[in-house]
């Protein structure tokens, strides 16, 4: 199946055409960074605003880069939620009206489902395997026992590991957007010269807290009383990072033994983060865990993650209705269900 896969949950209008679930054809992405960067995060009415610009000749564009038309596509899956409610209405009516003018079937997808089905866009996972999907909306730990088939197994309680990120990085007066600030900054400074909790690193269960650990970067900087030079800045990068990295990385090796899986996908913006990157790396030998990170350009939010999800659901006869509405939470065990792909 030649499927057109459209993805504008926040602030990046993506599109991409993947052949079968497996090849990629076309995947670009029209980013707004520029646009939100002086207001220190994503405005929602300006990113809707945006992805209304973009969406038509980024269709085009990827169609071109494709070798392929719209009559040539025979599915198309889009990004339902969660998201923003208005970034997400702009791709789901997009894709509705293209679905009805062209008489193709169409499917919405769970946004976290994409990222954590990305990597078999690159390589074959075998099922089952523990999913971390980590970004600046979500942190999650799912068991993936194959396409439609989740077990969610713990979550952020409050902030995002990547909304964190962000967040420490406006504390520093870093630029938007902090989390690959805050990655570069960690090479040059020195985490030994202060110690943020781990929240809930010691809990029984698999959820997981950011918001005291930025509380705590909060009250430190204001411990300095305004002494906060360059090396200040790196030196509480460091001690942040290594805090957040090593909350996600000891709950998802917990989650790992009491669920008996050896694989372990790490997915979403954050998993581009460096220093996640090589503990993971360490930690795996270790352990004797498989461990696989997309590549950074399917870790960001992108259309052709949705291609893996979206092509199973179309083959399998799943179809969203042409009434189809964008939701701006949606649970993931849910979503599947809706497709009564569970046992």
């Amino acid at each position: 199946m030649l499927l057109l896969a459209i993805e504008s949950s926040c602030d990046e209008t993506a599109v991409a055409i993947v052949r079968d679930g497996r090849e990629i054809l076309s995947n670009l992405i029209v980013s707004q960074i520029d646009v939100h960067a002086r207001f220190g995060g994503v405005v929602p009415e300006l990113a809707s605003r945006q992805h209304l610009q973009a969406i038509c000749p980024l269709v085009d564009a990827a169609l071109e880069e494709a070798g392929s038309n719209l009559e040539q596509i025979e599915g198309i899956a889009v990004t339902r939620g969660p998201g923003l409610i208005g970034a997400l209405l702009v791709g789901v009516s997009y894709a509705k009206a293209v679905a009805f003018a062209r008489q193709i079937p169409m499917v919405g997808v769970h946004h976290i489902e994409g990222h954590i089905l990305a990597i078999q866009l690159e390589q074959k996972v075998e099922y089952p395997y523990l999913a971390l999907a980590v970004s600046g909306g979500h942190s999650h730990l799912f068991r993936v026992d194959g396409i439609g088939k989740y077990v969610l197994l713990g979550r952020t309680i409050d902030d995002a590991a990547g909304e964190a990120f962000d967040k420490v990085a406006k504390m520093l007066g870093l630029p938007y957007p902090g989390g690959p600030v805050i990655d570069r900054l960690a090479a040059q400074g020195d985490a030994s010269r202060v110690r943020f909790p781990r929240p809930m690193l010691k809990k029984p269960n698999l959820d997981f807290s950011f918001s005291g650990m930025k509380t705590s970067v909060l009250t430190y900087i204001e411990s300095l009383a305004g002494q906060l030079d360059d090396q200040a800045v790196a030196d509480i990068a460091a001690a942040f990072q290594e805090a957040a990295v090593d909350v996600l990385l000891q709950k998802t090796l917990r989650a790992a033994r009491e669920q008996g899986l050896t694989r372990i996908v790490v997915a979403g913006g954050v998993a581009c983060n460096s220093g996640l990157r090589r503990e993971f790396k360490l930690a795996s030998q270790g352990e004797q865990l498989a461990v696989y990170f997309p590549s950074p350009l399917l870790c960001s939010d992108n259309a052709a993650m949705l291609a893996v999800a979206g092509d199973a659901y179309l083959e399998r006869g799943a179809r969203s209705p042409s009434d189809l509405n964008a939701v701006s939470n949606w649970p993931l065990v849910e979503a599947a269900s809706h497709f009564n792909l569970l046992p």
